[in-house]
């Protein structure tokens, strides 16, 4: 429904902004790219050798898989655009998560993504990266162990909050997600507690000493919540609503802020 688009007469790369299940959307990427997200999120799973993308595994339909959805029409924007999914943008990430068996589904994804790999970032050790347009990291089922025997990886991995102090290379571990949840009672009513404040403030400040861009999922989705994320330096906002977050950043720019600096 043409409602439900994000068509702009200039798209603003946004790179705080993180397409959470961005498949569940009328027109997955697409409605991403033209709100200006530079994250986007795919579960995959391995049914009949190939990497159908949906949430759960009896939502799978043929046709729609991890190429069809993202790579190929990525693919095809760094084409157009000059080696940049928008033009002269910045990075792009396309976070895949795993629904299935790593041990299966990663040598799948492995073997797709090479299809694809003049577009990808590649890690030729495990503490250097080659930026390129995309950047895929890996969620969901995944394990360090994945990657061995790789001399040149062509994905990074998404780590957990008992990776903020594990020493591991920002090029094998340039994300830290984690549920909202687990770790705080905040759910975007009044104000957040100063004690809540405090600990968000000392876990964004180990994950940047290292490198690493934090997420929070399963956390509210709301422009409060949002604010406050990016006043205490949280890099990526997780969210469903599209629109909303493009106008809230839009307006956090036009404001004379900038974007994901503390007020």
């Amino acid at each position: 429904m043409l409602l439900a688009r994000c068509v702009f007469a200039q798209t603003v790369p946004l790179i705080q902004a993180h397409a959470h299940n961005d498949y569940e959307h009328a027109h997955p990427l697409t409605d991403a790219l033209e709100c200006g997200f530079c994250s986007v999120e795919a579960d995959i799973h391995l049914v009949g050798g190939e990497l159908l993308v949906a949430h759960d595994k009896s939502e799978a339909k043929p046709g729609r898989t991890l190429q069809a959805l993202y790579l190929d029409p990525l693919h095809e924007r760094v084409r157009t655009n000059g080696g940049h999914v928008y033009p002269d943008g910045p990075e792009f990430t396309l976070l895949v998560e795993l629904k299935t068996d790593w041990k299966v589904t990663y040598p799948a994804l492995r073997a797709v993504l090479t299809q694809y790999s003049e577009v990808l970032t590649k890690f030729p050790s495990k503490d250097r990266k080659e930026t390129n347009a995309i950047t895929v990291i890996v969620t969901g089922n995944r394990s360090k162990e994945m990657f061995d025997g790789e001399s040149v990886r062509l994905a990074a991995l998404d780590g957990s909050l008992a990776d903020l102090d594990g020493g591991e290379p920002s090029a094998l571990i340039p994300w830290i997600s984690s549920s909202w949840q687990t770790s705080f009672k905040w759910n975007g009513r009044w104000t957040i507690p100063e004690s809540e404040k405090e600990k968000l403030k000392a876990m964004v400040a180990r994950a940047h000493m290292a490198g690493r861009r934090v997420r929070f999922w399963e956390a509210p989705d709301q422009e409060v919540f949002w604010q406050e994320m990016l006043n205490e330096g949280v890099d990526l906002i997780n969210t469903d609503n599209l629109r909303g977050v493009r106008r809230f950043l839009i307006q956090r720019q036009g404001s004379g802020k900038r974007i994901g600096a503390r007020e």
